[in-house]
């Protein structure tokens, strides 16, 4: 075992050189909603504070009780909504300038959208809300506005589930330097070591490769804990040959990165090598078809199938794969596309999705290995090469 502040010190920082989206992709992306909203017969867009937000706009803004918004027409500039206190703050955030609507803490935002809704001439046109906005939101509009209100997830969805370029640069290398701090991660166990411990240097060595907030999230599971696909509330203190698993991220510019290693800390039993080797055959059919203009569901079906033909399952019975095969990967951690039985949506270049069909041996232990792909013209390109073996990191 490596002392862990001496590993700590040997990682820099790698992720300086990364460009943010720029503020010309940010219009590029409102222009192509724009399309889909001529397209579809919707007026205006209503984007609350958070990704969606930022993703079109480039304003990040955390959602809260008050609204701060952005309504995007069908065509021309944003238009922003927010208390009057906080413009100033807002104008210090924004990437792209608009027309601003401010409200007093005394008076109803929503009230306000449909005077603004009005102004613009959509006053009984179709108003698509952003689908992560909380009900009350919805519910407030509901009662100010008098424009036929449905789901925006279409024409979000549409946009930000393809990735461009830019964003695949950043994803790629937020990804290669998560999979260094877990490789930092395996250095420092030892007999006696806490997961709040193991937890705690991640967050570290995060920070050291260049991720300003440290992790995004870290579970570190020992043992037994291993078969709870996302952990148990209490930590764990590592014991020789228990089984280990590392499941952890960070945020670069926004975009996520999230990869799961399982290994042994000394032996393996031959159950936990047979099940480890299992679970790679199934991300490695997984990956295989993954291909272009076939459904997200066609990933799942071909990890399952390998876990089926060994006699684990079927469906999501255990010991087997308790969950979906994988999820799509952006400004969220977990977003379209998801991929899971009956997602008919077509594989198409530029989407972005895990591959961690989890297998989990109930009350003994769980294996999960998750590496992320994206899909090219040619077919699928993993962001990391996943584990060779259980001492082989990739």
């Amino acid at each position: 075992m490596v002392p862990s502040q001496r590993i700590l010190d040997n990682l820099s920082n790698q992720a300086a050189d990364i460009k943010p989206i720029s503020v010309d992709e940010h219009r590029l992306r409102m222009q192509k909603a724009q399309a889909i909203m001529r397209q579809s017969g919707i007026d205006a867009l209503y984007l609350h504070g958070g990704t969606n937000l930022y993703y079109f706009t480039g304003l990040r803004w955390n959602p809260s009780e008050r609204m701060v918004a952005a309504i995007l027409p069908a065509e021309g500039d944003p238009i922003y909504v927010a208390p009057r206190f906080e413009l100033d703050t807002l104008k210090d955030y924004w990437l792209i300038e608009g027309e601003l609507f401010a409200w007093e803490e005394h008076q109803s935002p929503f009230q306000l959208v449909g005077e603004i809704l009005a102004k613009m001439g959509v006053g009984v046109g179709k108003f698509a809300i952003d689908e992560s906005t909380p009900f009350f939101i919805v519910d407030g509009l509901r009662s100010s506005v008098d424009a036929e209100l449905i789901s925006g997830q279409p024409v979000t969805q549409a946009c930000r589930q393809v990735k461009s370029k830019s964003e695949i640069v950043i994803i790629q290398r937020a990804h290669d330097l998560t999979l260094k701090v877990i490789q930092s991660a395996s250095e420092i166990l030892q007999p006696g070591i806490t997961t709040t411990e193991v937890v705690q240097f991640i967050d570290d060595a995060h920070r050291a490769v260049g991720a300003v907030d440290g992790s995004y999230f870290c579970i570190v599971l020992f043992g037994v804990a291993t078969s709870f696909p996302h952990g148990v509330k209490n930590p764990q203190v590592l014991s020789e040959n228990d089984w280990v698993l590392i499941d952890t991220g960070f945020l670069l510019h926004g975009y996520n990165s999230d990869i799961t290693r399982t290994f042994p800390f000394g032996s393996a039993t031959d159950q936990q090598k047979r099940i480890w080797d299992l679970e790679r055959a199934a991300q490695m059919a997984a990956f295989e078809a993954a291909q272009i203009g076939r459904p997200c569901e066609a990933i799942d079906q071909a990890a399952r199938g390998v876990l089926e033909a060994a006699g684990l399952g079927p469906d999501y019975q255990l010991p087997g794969l308790p969950h979906r095969t994988g999820h799509g990967c952006g400004l969220d951690i977990h977003e379209a596309p998801y991929v899971v039985r009956g997602n008919q949506t077509p594989l198409e270049s530029g989407m972005v999705a895990s591959i961690e069909p989890m297998i989990v041996v109930p009350n003994e232990f769980g294996v999960r290995l998750e590496d992320h792909f994206y899909m090219t013209d040619q077919g699928p390109q993993w962001f990391t090469e996943p584990a060779r073996s259980m001492d082989q990191w990739n």
